[in-house]
């Protein structure tokens, strides 16, 4: 039975919540005791307009363990067993859940180790493809069986005009807006900026416009909506049709969405380590009308669901690697 020291757990939680979660929630704690380490999750951290059956929740959760996976595998030791708790209902006033437990082993190897500190979302556009790039993509291609890449101009414009469609569809809806703002970060004054959510710098906003980010989805969308003006503000079109590849990430139906977590995180690091950036498209996967159809275009098989969507391709500009977390403490319950 290996148990850690305090300093010991506080550094691989360190490392561990690098990995991503849906809106930068952050709904992971982590807990010691009796030789396991419990993986909990907060309801309270949740977005149950947007994720009504709470998979982006679990996936979360999934991606978290993989993150400890990787920091563990830096230190010589592994997960010898997990024991998972069933899912069950939820509401953001449900106590703290436990959605997992955790035994640790030694390992005689480390592995390579893995880009989890320049992964990020990269939400501007992408350099011209080239040989490189392309090659990038072949080898990105074999890598990874749980993706489909969309190469073609046509089929990568046509994802574009589907994601606007989506966009739009979700934005229409006044409580998915107004959960959405409660998560942006538009304004480096705000409490959280270099906390959780989803702050201007990670969207690549200037100052100007996340401001006027702020009005177009908050109390002007309305208006902007009926006079047609909208849509073209929160279009994103050309920044997606600019991608090297569309990304169809796809796993098992009715697997648990935890363990398409672990996968998912798994994917993206690939993605990094081909020197490629990503920027999920949520929507894509959301919107069953755009999941169903990029599932028939691109003939992803009839037993695996489109988990999530990625644009990607080589940024064109430079990355900021800074990676908005709650305190380590803060972590730990």
């Amino acid at each position: 039975m290996i148990t850690l020291a305090r300093d010991d757990l506080r550094s691989l939680i360190a490392e561990a919540r690098l990995a991503p979660s849906v809106h930068n929630i952050q709904p992971t704690r982590w807990r010691q005791g009796d030789g396991v380490i419990e993986l909990c999750g907060v309801p309270g951290r949740s977005i149950p307009v947007v994720d009504p059956e709470w998979r982006d929740w679990r996936l979360s959760h999934g991606a978290a363990l993989e993150g400890l996976v990787i920091a563990l595998a830096g230190r010589g030791l592994q997960i010898g067993q997990v024991d998972i708790e069933a899912p069950r209902s939820l509401s953001p006033a449900t106590p703290t859940q436990t959605i997992a437990r955790v035994k640790l082993a030694s390992i005689d190897h480390r592995p390579a180790s893995d880009p989890t500190g320049t992964r990020v979302s990269w939400r501007g556009a992408f350099r011209p493809m080239d040989g490189a790039a392309n090659a990038a993509l072949d080898r990105l291609a074999t890598a990874c069986n749980d993706l489909v890449l969309v190469r073609e101009a046509p089929a990568i414009l046509n994802a574009a005009k589907l994601g606007d469609r989506a966009g739009l569809f979700f934005l229409r809806d006044v409580a998915h807006r107004r959960e959405l703002l409660e998560w942006l970060r538009l304004a480096r004054s705000h409490a959280g900026y270099q906390r959780d959510g989803l702050n201007a710098e990670a969207m690549t906003l200037s100052a100007i416009e996340a401001w006027g980010a702020g009005l177009v989805l908050g109390p002007l969308f309305a208006l902007l909506d009926r006079v047609g003006l909208a849509a073209p503000l929160v279009a994103e079109h050309a920044k997606t049709k600019s991608a090297a590849a569309i990304v169809l990430f796809h796993r098992p139906k009715g697997e648990d969405a935890f363990v398409s977590g672990r996968a998912f995180y798994r994917a993206w690091l690939e993605i990094e380590r081909q020197g490629l950036k990503g920027c999920p498209m949520s929507v894509l996967a959301d919107w069953s009308v755009a999941r169903d159809a990029l599932a028939a275009l691109h003939q992803v098989p009839a037993d695996r669901r489109i988990i999530s969507v990625f644009r990607i391709g080589r940024p064109k500009g430079a990355p900021k690697l800074a990676h908005a977390r709650l305190p380590v403490d803060e972590l730990l319950v």
